[in-house]
């Protein structure tokens, strides 16, 4: 079965937000083993300067990398990254495991984003969207995404 790792810098603050992943967890564990990590984000001042912000993204990338999986299909999710449409994104992850790509690892940074370094380091930087949203949210959207692609992967209705 696919391995799906979720490495997320933050915390989900409120309940709601949670009850959104868990519901997800529930609907991907038909396609695949998901495991979510949450990393703590570095504390910044009020307003940062590109230095502090620098060595923040640099100590965020060592933790992100030590949770990467060893031979995982890495997709960062940056603004900069491809859109892609809910069927390519299926056909990526379909052409992943053609290719005995058994695991995949998510990326998603924290208000700051991720270093360019760790983005350096992807298969994919993926794009949601030209719009900025709070992690909490991008969490939620990344999971509902994910169980689509399987989901259409795997032959379902779901995206329809």
């Amino acid at each position: 079965m696919l391995g799906v790792r979720l490495i997320c810098v933050g915390k989900l603050g409120e309940k709601f937000w949670a009850q959104a992943v868990k519901e997800y967890e529930k609907r991907l564990g038909a396609y695949c083993k998901l495991e979510i990590i949450e990393l703590p984000e570095q504390r910044l001042p009020q307003t940062p300067s590109e230095g502090e912000i620098a060595q923040a993204l640099d100590r965020e990338a060592a933790l992100i990398e030590s949770r990467i999986w060893p031979g995982a299909a890495v997709i960062a999710m940056c603004v900069e990254g491809k859109p892609m449409s809910s069927e390519q994104l299926a056909d990526y992850f379909s052409r992943l495991t053609v290719s005995g790509t058994s695991k995949i690892c998510l990326l998603i940074g924290g208000s700051c984003g991720l270093s360019e370094r760790v983005k350096q380091r992807a298969a994919l930087r993926l794009s949601m969207s030209p719009m900025t949203f709070p992690h909490h949210l991008a969490r939620v959207m990344v999971l509902e995404q994910v169980y689509r692609a399987l989901n259409i992967a795997a032959g379902g209705k779901y995206h329809k």
